[in-house]
């Protein structure tokens, strides 16, 4: 049997009450930001894994199930939006090497054509993403900076550049594999 209190938070929220949204927001981020950065090592990406999961919540309201453990539920969908993040990036990551050696050997047993049409999708699909991203992204694979290079280069931290650089390898994955 779901908890009353519970229940009825559930149901307000389903409902479209932002005030219940807002009291189960308050009262579980600090503690799912905690639980993610175990997970993810950052608290950046912490926040924005959290912040993201209230967002879907929020959007699905309608849809959301009946549970008696709400704290399982809330943990359970902050850990598979942070594994998602962890396999997206590592993802994203190889795929974007493999182009950029693709490029780099492309005239061997395939057309100069080819090899341009890649590098056109790779700047097409860089045009889409964000530009605080696009920049983290060319400074590492154009120019070659490390991590540590690039958060002093923007003057912010290294645990944000690997943010925006995931961030940037999951849209790009996501961008070139829809073509």
């Amino acid at each position: 049997m779901a908890d009353a209190g519970v229940d009825s938070t559930l149901r307000a929220i389903r409902a479209g009450d932002q005030a219940a949204f807002e009291r189960l927001f308050r009262e579980w981020y600090p503690r799912l930001a905690s639980y993610a950065k175990t997970i993810l090592g950052s608290p950046e990406a912490a926040e924005d894994v959290v912040q993201e999961m209230f967002i879907a919540l929020w959007e699905r309201r309608e849809k959301l199930p009946d549970v008696s453990q709400l704290a399982g539920y809330l943990h359970r969908a902050v850990r598979n939006r942070a594994l998602n993040q962890i396999r997206g990036a590592r993802t994203a990551e190889r795929a974007v090497t493999n182009l950029d050696t693709a490029r780099m050997v492309a005239p061997i047993g395939q057309s100069i054509l080819e090899a341009e049409e890649l590098e056109h999708s790779l700047q097409a699909a860089l045009d889409q993403v964000a530009p605080r991203g696009r920049e983290v992204f060319l400074l590492s694979r154009r120019q070659g900076l490390t991590y540590p290079q690039i958060a002093e280069t923007l003057e912010i931290s290294v645990k944000t550049v690997e943010t925006l650089m995931g961030r940037t390898l999951k849209a790009l994955r996501d961008q070139l594999s829809a073509k």
